[in-house]
């Protein structure tokens, strides 16, 4: 079993830029996908990007290809999400997951984070 906590979100004018942290605890964090997934108020929560256990492997949704970067350090149980030029339509409570599947379906991922805020102002 892997707990996962989520930082890093915070209130930010367009164009800015954030990086987001999730901690891992345990010592299989190497085995696992990690992913993030965002949800805003009154919509699902959708898939943002996911990397694989070694780090060699990622993609990300349309929506942010390009602006967001994805990485982990396995050293310290760590992935992050560097987000820049952020819009209106990113702030969501954001979500790190972890899995056995490298997968962007939210119910492949058994471990979830409690989640950051992100809140991009217009």
């Amino acid at each position: 079993q892997v707990q996962l906590v989520e930082s890093g979100g915070e209130f930010v004018q367009a164009g800015a830029s954030l990086r987001l942290s999730c901690a891992a605890s345990g010592r299989t964090f190497s085995f696992y996908t990690m992913a993030w997934f965002r949800q805003a108020p009154e919509k699902e929560r959708e898939f943002v990007s996911r990397i694989s256990p070694s780090g060699t492997a990622s993609s990300y949704a349309d929506s942010v290809k390009g602006r967001f970067t994805i990485s982990r350090d396995n050293a310290k149980n760590t992935v992050y999400l560097q987000m820049n030029s952020l819009r209106p339509e990113d702030a969501a409570n954001y979500y790190c997951a972890a899995g056995h599947s490298y997968s962007s379906r939210s119910y492949d991922y058994p471990y979830w984070g409690q989640g950051t805020q992100v809140t991009v102002s217009s």
